[in-house]
């Protein structure tokens, strides 16, 4: 692969590859609440999952930009990147903060897909997003740490071997900072399960193979500690202006299916002896999305930006995400209006997509958050918690 303004090669891999997994391919996994196996292990061998993965570690060596290219074309197609896009920035935690050794176990296997990292243990069932205030405690018992807690909200867990996994080390009352006192685990889901460790599935109302987890003095090898103990929510944090990022252009993606399927839907409906695409009441809406979701595009390009030049973009990675979640959700009521009764059918397959472009304004964090971070962090307001 190499790496252009716009990825028009990338992109066009992506839209082959997808065409190969239609609608009915997504509607009979969403059906059963299904993981797509298949599709996945086709964007593993294209080497689509490995695009952040530096060259000598097997991956492609591009930047972000080129990663929210692979996403938002997989959601442009109608498919749901959602299965695995863990598996491009999870990693990033031990690229940026693993020791030589770590990376060279580690990192080759991810680029290949021999070993899954989609998992990332943070949020808890307490604290949600109040992160400084997660209970899960890792004790150190000579050379491993043996955890106890619970997570929420994990999805992939089943579909992963190894798991990001946030915990205390340090009682938030004895830290010096309640951000202290946090460490970051890199946890062998196959030999954790059934040994302290137990997965139970959440069924939701999207196909996103959530889970909650319960730790029962499970035992950590002090050797998978990544980086320093103590330091975890820095480490974390640099995760999450990735994690928006490329989730934003997941939203960017599905803004332009829905559009896409409202425009050609309304050119060929005819009702009343007209195309209802000539109704101002029908075309004003969805010219409305596509100005929405431009805007938001190129602020997703922004934030990527920023990213790749290795500068701080906290604050745009948010606004990426909430701009382009925004955008996706009415982009999504739009389509849904524009197909009438038919939006509400599963073969249509725009039903799918808006319950899961819907998960957006929550996940990986609420547009309340985001504003919060802000009114704070940019406008000087007072703090309101």
């Amino acid at each position: 692969m190499t790496e252009t303004l716009d990825h028009d090669d990338i992109r066009q891999s992506v839209r082959r590859l997808c065409a190969e997994f239609p609608g009915t391919y997504w509607q009979a996994k969403d059906r059963t609440r299904e993981y797509p196996t298949e599709f996945v292990q086709t964007l593993t061998r294209e080497g689509f999952l490995s695009v952040l993965i530096p060259e000598e570690y097997g991956g492609a060596g591009l930047g972000i930009g080129a990663a929210t290219a692979v996403l938002e074309e997989i959601h442009r197609s109608g498919c749901n990147g959602g299965a695995c896009h863990a598996q491009m920035y999870t990693m990033g935690t031990v690229l940026k903060h693993g020791t030589p050794e770590q990376k060279q176990q580690y990192l080759p296997k991810i680029a290949t897909g021999e070993l899954r990292l989609q998992a990332f243990g943070v949020t808890e069932p307490t604290s949600g997003t109040d992160t400084t205030r997660l209970t899960t405690f890792a004790r150190r018992d000579g050379d491993h740490y043996v955890v106890n807690g619970q997570k929420i909200w994990i999805s992939r867990a089943e579909h992963s071997d190894l798991m990001v996994l946030l915990v205390r080390t340090t009682a938030r009352e004895d830290a010096a900072k309640t951000s202290d006192g946090m460490s970051v685990l890199l946890v062998d889901m196959r030999e954790a399960v059934g040994n302290g460790l137990t997965v139970r599935p959440v069924r939701t109302m999207l196909n996103h193979a959530t889970t909650e987890l319960f730790f029962d003095d499970l035992k950590v090898p002090v050797s998978q500690l990544i980086g320093e103990e103590g330091k975890g929510f820095r480490y974390i944090l640099d995760g999450m202006n990735a994690e928006r990022i490329l989730i934003a252009s997941e939203c960017i993606g599905d803004g332009r299916f829905f559009i896409d399927r409202a425009s050609a839907y309304a050119k060929d409906r005819n009702v009343f002896g007209r195309p209802i695409g000539k109704n101002q009441g029908v075309q004003f809406p969805i010219a409305r999305a596509y100005v929405q979701l431009s805007a938001a595009a190129e602020f997703v390009n922004k934030a990527a930006a920023l990213y790749d030049a290795g500068k701080p973009c906290g604050t745009e990675a948010n606004m990426a995400k909430m701009l382009a979640s925004e955008a996706s959700w009415f982009a999504a009521d739009m389509c849904i209006q524009t197909h009438g009764g038919f939006g509400f059918a599963e073969e249509y397959d725009v039903e799918r997509k808006f319950r899961e472009t819907r998960l957006y304004q929550v996940a990986p964090i609420s547009t309340n958050l985001i504003l919060s971070h802000v009114a704070t962090h940019v406008l000087g307001l007072p703090k309101s918690f």
